[in-house]
């Protein structure tokens, strides 16, 4: 619970993935994709339930091995590449009322813990924020990205600070890394997104936060998984 209020968790899978074909049922030391973040999602002190969305048989039969609830299918409209995450949390919540917060907890974050989903769901308690999401240092800092104009001339996407000639000179700069969301259900449907002027970040080391999209991702999630095992 959160404050008090029940709190729902959403794994969301598809299937029918493009960039890599079938990648959350995909075994990784023995284990499927998926299960994951059931496990993590099942080790918070805050999730009261969590559920799949999935429209696919395989993946759903793979959750409920791994002790993960799948009460309804998603609908096909919600399985398109058209469809957006929210759309499919809000779907969950009219499918299962009742709950005053949601979680969503996207299948290809794999490196997300209990504990970083404890830690937004805390942050945003805490706060009084509206939502809480997770974020990591951004790779590359927008202040040395530029814009091309009509002569291919270099033109500054953001001005940098004076005197800023090192990349530690640049203000830190933050990205969504997908892994975590957290909300009020209410605020959700009122807004229909996480994102809003008040909502909180909680900040993932980069080494948790790969998102899983292609084969080169995958691999880089399992040397990852093997690298951890053998440390």
């Amino acid at each position: 619970m959160i404050n008090g209020g029940k709190v729902l968790a959403v794994i969301a899978a598809r299937g029918g993935s493009k960039g890599l074909p079938g990648k959350n049922i995909r075994p990784v030391a023995g284990r499927p994709l998926i299960a994951w973040s059931i496990a993590a999602a099942q080790a918070s002190q805050y999730i009261d339930r969590t559920v799949l969305s999935s429209d696919d048989d395989a993946i759903m039969q793979a959750a409920r091995t791994c002790g993960c609830e799948a009460p309804f299918r998603r609908p096909a409209h919600l399985a398109s590449d058209e469809a957006t995450s929210i759309s499919v949390v809000l779907h969950a919540l009219d499918e299962l009322p009742g709950f005053e917060y949601v979680v969503l907890l996207q299948a290809t974050s794999p490196l997300r813990t209990a504990a970083d989903i404890d830690a937004a769901c805390a942050l945003l308690a805490q706060s009084g924020a509206p939502a809480c999401v997770s974020v990591c240092l951004a790779e590359q800092s927008p202040y040395w990205m530029y814009r091309l104009g009509a002569g291919h001339e270099l033109q500054a996407l953001l001005e940098a600070p004076a005197g800023a000639t090192r990349r530690q000179d640049l203000p830190a700069v933050y990205t969504l890394n997908g892994a975590v969301y957290v909300a009020r259900a209410d605020w959700l449907r009122q807004t229909g997104s996480f994102m809003g002027p008040q909502t909180v970040a909680h900040v993932m080391p980069a080494a948790r936060s790969i998102d899983i999209d292609t084969l080169e991702d995958f691999e880089a999630f399992t040397k990852a998984v093997a690298e951890n095992a053998h440390a």
